[in-house]
């Protein structure tokens, strides 16, 4: 008896092309380079979500640093008498505080100095 598969081929197929959607050339139209582009795209993404983080993180180092420069104090000076001190603010908050409001900032870096 013969089988007949149905949609399922056809859904399988969509899906991935539906995953290539933007993607330049053939590589959005056709099946077969289409799979290939759409196992990468995964793969990177996977990794871009984790390199994110880090990325994040070094900026909010970077930020703080180059507030901390007027100060006299290295960043690493600093997160360590914080540490020392028993800061509980992280470093995303403390490059926010550096922007936007100095004032604060410039109390915080006294505070954990003294």
């Amino acid at each position: 008896m013969r089988v007949k598969r149905g949609n399922v081929a056809r859904n399988r197929r969509k899906k991935v092309l539906k995953l290539a959607k933007g993607f330049r050339g053939g590589l959005s139209k056709l099946f077969r380079p289409a799979r290939q582009a759409v196992i990468n795209a995964l793969r990177h993404a996977y990794k871009g979500r984790r390199q994110k983080k880090r990325d994040f993180r070094s900026m909010w180092i970077v930020r703080m640093n180059a507030a901390l420069v007027g100060y006299g104090i290295s960043y690493s000076k600093f997160i360590g008498l914080a540490t020392q001190k028993h800061m509980e603010v992280n470093r995303k908050m403390l490059s926010e505080i550096a922007i936007s409001d100095p004032e604060v900032f410039s109390s915080i870096v006294t505070w954990v100095q003294a």
